[in-house]
């Protein structure tokens, strides 16, 4: 069952529980949550990964994370070709896209080169959940502060657009990120942001942000804007813990 609204899920959370290293992952809660508003228990989820290039290493552990669990999980890849015969079919065919971090500017360049806005866009409007973290956060947005250039953050502003904000994740681990994105917004490189501690994710419905989750305690999201004086104002939202993944 599609959701109700055109539904995305921005966040820098995801995977959790690192149980015997690194390559060991086990969904966060942000997957129930996903499964959720898509209106099902059993829900397909598929896999973008071009803002890492399609890592094989990344695919293992997504299928090794929703083994044995009722997620039907699938990917969709771009390098060195698509590994399914019809893009938009799959993606349609899903009730979850989840779009993996990395390297926003690339992300979205390879998605531009096999027409996946216009597909994407179709599956939001459709009732697909659409969601991601980091680079998968910030993609939905008009832009953001992004590492992809070099260790030094600059500015983003070549997302996807539909959600009429800039997007800051990993607010509170980087200590870049804070005040770029203050700079960006007071100096009008980007509009009003919404921004992300680690553990946070943004629940938007059409355009509108109506709550901020959590899987962990004392993180929080945050509403940075320009007042009237020029000065740039933040906002703290306060996020609903949400409970594990079963």
């Amino acid at each position: 069952m599609p959701a109700s609204e055109p539904t995305i899920v921005a966040t820098s959370m995801g995977f959790s529980s690192r149980r015997r290293g690194p390559w060991d992952a086990q969904p966060g809660p942000v997957f129930a949550l996903m499964a959720e508003l898509a209106g099902t228990d059993t829900p397909k989820i598929c896999y973008l990964n071009q803002a890492v290039g399609d890592q094989p290493t990344s695919f293992a552990v997504w299928y090794g994370a929703f083994a044995g669990t009722p997620y039907r999980a699938s990917h969709l890849a771009l390098f060195p070709m698509p590994n399914v015969e019809d893009i938009r079919a799959h993606l349609l065919d899903q009730d979850i896209v989840w779009v993996g971090g990395g390297s926003v500017a690339n992300l979205c360049a390879v998605w531009r080169a096999h027409g996946l806005p216009d597909i994407l866009h179709e599956c939001w409007q459709a009732g697909v959940v659409l969601g991601g973290v980091s680079a998968g956060s910030i993609c939905w947005h008009l832009g953001g502060a992004t590492d992809s250039f070099g260790p030094d953050l600059r500015a983003f502003t070549d997302g996807l657009g539909w959600l009429p904000y800039g997007n800051g994740v990993h607010y509170d681990s980087e200590e870049q990120r804070r005040p770029l994105m203050h700079r960006l917004v007071g100096d009008g490189t980007l509009p009003t942001s919404h921004c992300t501690d680690d553990g946070v994710g943004l629940v938007y419905r059409g355009t509108r942000l109506v709550e901020a989750v959590a899987d962990r305690k004392g993180v929080a999201a945050y509403e940075v804007s320009r007042a009237g004086d020029g000065q740039v104002r933040e906002k703290r939202i306060e996020p609903r813990l949400l409970t594990a993944l079963a």
